[in-house]
C-alpha cells in the first residue's frame, strides 16, 4: 500500500540507465570482486582501472585483462588526488564512477565514500550500503531490453532470483520484438511527420519512466485533428498495451507491414447491408462469449471450451492477455484494433471478418471483456448476426461491475450503508456524456467506461446547472470513491479517495485500462478513511494463491505418498 499526502517525499531510489560508454571508473581493490567489477565495466563500454598494492593473489580473470590490456592496474596503494587525475580528459581528468571492493569495515572505503560525495562522483562500496551513493542492479539483457532488480543492498541472492523468475516468464528472445516494435514506432513517425500528418508525436512519452497517462484510452473527437491524424501511432500504442507478450514476441513481417498500412487513409471496412446478408446461408456457427473481469479462472466452463474449439477468435482489445494465452497456437485470432476515435470502424471490420468466416463454414467466437450484454454491444452484434442468417449463442461473463469492488474490499451492498446499486456508463454515443445520477446516500454507483472522461464525470456530479436543480442532488465533494483497474489480475491496482482528489490522483498516478469508478458510503465500509487525500494499493494474487493451495491439497491430500488420516 502507498499513500500520499501534500508534501510527503518518496525514499525509493531513483533508477536509471546510464550511457557509460568511454568512461573511466576506478575499482580499489585487486580480489574477486574486483574482477567482477572489471567485468561489468568493459560490458557497459567503459574504462576501468584498478588501484591496489602487489599484495596478493589477483584472481585469474583479472590477472588475464590486466595482461590483455583492457584493465589498467596502478600498482600501489589509493591516493586522495586519483579521484581527479585519473578520469578523461574532456571531464577534466575527474573519474566518472568508483567502486571500492574492501569492505564497508576497512576505515580506507570510509574516507572514500566521503571524498566522491563532496566532489559528486558516484560510489559504490561493497557490503556497506549506507556508503554508497548507488548499488548495482541484478540484470537481464535481451538485445534493446534491460531488466534490472534492486533489493536496496538488502538481499542480493535475492534480487538473483527475482530476476530469473522474471526473465523465465518472458517468451524467448523477447528483446527481437522489443527492436522490431521500436522500428516500427520510428517509421511511422519519420512517415507521418514526412507527410505532413504531426509536429511531435512523442511528445514526454518517448520514456520509460514515464507511466500511461490517464489520457491513454481519452475519446478522440473529429474535431481534434492532431489527434486523429496519429492514429497509426495510437494504434501501436494500443498494441504494445494489449496483445499478449506470446504474441508481440512473434510479431514478423507480414504483421508490420499491416500494422504500417492500418489506417492510411480513413477508409474503412464497410458493413454489408442487410439484404445480401439475408441471402447468405451456411454451416458456420457463432458465439458470444464475455471472458469476465480479468483473470482466467473467472472464465465459466462453456466460454473456455468455447476458445479451445474455436477456428477463429474476434478479441476486444480489452480481453487480458492471460485470457488469450488460453487459444491454442493453432487458431486464428484478431484482436479489434479499437482505440478512441476508431471504435466505430473497428467494429465494422469485426463484423465483416465474422461473417466471411461463417461464410467459410467456420465456428467463430466473439471474446468480450466483462459481460457481453452489459455495455458491451452484446445485443448488437447479436442482431447482425441474426439477420445474416447466423443466430449467436451468447454465453455470459462475470462483469466487472460487480466483481471489480469485490477484489478491491468494497461490498456494493450493507447493512444501513448501502440498499442499492447503480452501473452507469461514463460515455454515451459519440462520446456524448450521459446524464448524472442524482445523489442518493444509500446507494452505490459503479461507472464504466468512464476513466478517459473522470474530471467531467465528477464535475457533472459535483455541480448542477441551476434549471436542473430542483430534479437532482448534487454529490458532496467528500463521497468515498475509488478507481479500480486490472480487477483480478496480478497488476491490479486500486486508488481509494474521495470525489474531491480522485481524479489528480489519477492524474498523479497513470492509466492502467480497464478500469472503472466506483462512488458512494460502500467504500468505506472496509477501508476507513484516512487522512490523506488518496491511497495507492497495488497488485492482487488472491486467485493464484488460491490456486496454488489447492493443487498442494490435491497433491498432498488423500491417497497421497505419505499421506495418513490420523
Amino acid at each position: 500500500m502507498r499513500g500520499f499526502s501534500q508534501g510527503e517525499i518518496s525514499s525509493a531510489p531513483l533508477l536509471a540507465a546510464v550511457d557509460a560508454t568511454s568512461q573511466v571508473h576506478l575499482i580499489i581493490g585487486s580480489n574477486p570482486l574486483a574482477a567482477t567489477r572489471c567485468a561489468k565495466c568493459l560490458e557497459i563500454g567503459a574504462k576501468p582501472i584498478v588501484i591496489a598494492p602487489e599484495n596478493g593473489d589477483v584472481p585469474y580473470t583479472l590477472a588475464q585483462r590486466i595482461e590483455d590490456g583492457s584493465v589498467q592496474w596502478i600498482r600501489r596503494g589509493f591516493k586522495d588526488d586519483d579521484l581527479q587525475t585519473l578520469g578523461r580528459e574532456e571531464v577534466d581528468r575527474v573519474v566518472d564512477m568508483v567502486f571500492v571492493t574492501l569492505g564497508g569495515d576497512n576505515p580506507l572505503s570510509s574516507h572514500i565514500s566521503k571524498l566522491c560525495r563532496r566532489l559528486r562522483i558516484p560510489v559504490n562500496v561493497s557490503d556497506a550500503p549506507e556508503l554508497c551513493t548507488f548499488t548495482l542492479l541484478s540484470t537481464h539483457s535481451d538485445g534493446p531490453l534491460h531488466i534490472g532488480i534492486t533489493t536496496s543492498g538488502r538481499g542480493c541472492m535475492l534480487a538473483s532470483r527475482l530476476r530469473r523468475e522474471i526473465a523465465s516468464f518472458l517468451p524467448p528472445d523477447f528483446g527481437t520484438a522489443v527492436d522490431r516494435l521500436g522500428s516500427v514506432r520510428k517509421r511511422i513517425w519519420e512517415e507521418d511527420r514526412a507527410a505532413g500528418l504531426t509536429e511531435s508525436i512523442f511528445e514526454a512519452e518517448d520514456d520509460d519512466s514515464t507511466a500511461q497517462k490517464h489520457t491513454f484510452n481519452a475519446l478522440v473527437r473529429s474535431e481534434d485533428v492532431t489527434a486523429a491524424k496519429n492514429r497509426r501511432m495510437r494504434w501501436l500504442s494500443q498494441i504494445c498495451e494489449y496483445w499478449p507478450l506470446r504474441r508481440l514476441a512473434a510479431i514478423n513481417d507480414s504483421d508490420i507491414d499491416a500494422i504500417l498500412a492500418a489506417f492510411s487513409s480513413r477508409n474503412s471496412v464497410s458493413a454489408l447491408n442487410s439484404n445480401e446478408a439475408h441471402t447468405c446461408r451456411g454451416k458456420g456457427k457463432i458465439i458470444l462469449a464475455g471472458s469476465g473481469p480479468g483473470h482466467p479462472d473467472l472464465l465459466t466452463r462453456a466460454t473456455y471450451h468455447a476458445i479451445k474449439h474455436a477456428d477463429i477468435i474476434l478479441a476486444d482489445k480489452l480481453v487480458p492477455a492471460p485470457v488469450l494465452e488460453l487459444i491454442p497456437r493453432r487458431t486464428e485470432v484478431h484482436i479489434a484494433r479499437k482505440f478512441p476515435g476508431n471504435a466505430d470502424q473497428a467494429q465494422e471490420e469485426f463484423l465483416s471478418m465474422g461473417l466471411d468466416a461463417l461464410r467459410r463454414g467456420k465456428q467463430v467466437l466473439r471474446l468480450k471483456q466483462g459481460d457481453p450484454y452489459l455495455y458491451g454491444r452484446g445485443a448488437e452484434e447479436y442482431d447482425f448476426f441474426r439477420k445474416a442468417g447466423y443466430a449467436p449463442v451468447v454465453l455470459p461473463g462475470i462483469t466487472s461491475a460487480l466483481s471489480a469492488p469485490l477484489f478491491a474490499g468494497i461490498p456494493p451492498t450493507h447493512r444501513s450503508t448501502a440498499d442499492q446499486v447503480l452501473i452507469c456508463t461514463g460515455t454515451g454515443r459519440k462520446g456524448v456524456a450521459p446524464e448524472p445520477p442524482s445523489y442518493v446516500p444509500t446507494q452505490t454507483v459503479v461507472f464504466l467506461m468512464a476513466l478517459h472522461r473522470l474530471s467531467s464525470l465528477v464535475e457533472s456530479l459535483t455541480t448542477c446547472p441551476a434549471d436542473v436543480m430542483a430534479s437532482r442532488i448534487v454529490w458532496p465533494k467528500e463521497t468515498p470513491c475509488a478507481v479500480l483497474e486490472r480487477a483480478s489480475c496480478p497488476d491490479q491496482r486500486v486508488i481509494r479517495s474521495t470525489l474531491e482528489h480522485v481524479c489528480q490522483a489519477v492524474e498523479e498516478e497513470g492509466s492502467r485500462p480497464p478500469g472503472l469508478l466506483v462512488v458512494g458510503a460502500s467504500c468505506h465500509v472496509l477501508h476507513k478513511p484516512s487522512d490523506r487525500r488518496w491511497v495507492v494499493e497495488e497488485g492482487f494474487r488472491g486467485l493464484d494463491e488460491l490456486r496454488n493451495e489447492v493443487d498442494t491439497a490435491v497433491i498432498e491430500g488423500p491417497g497421497a505418498p505419505g499421506y495418513e488420516v490420523q
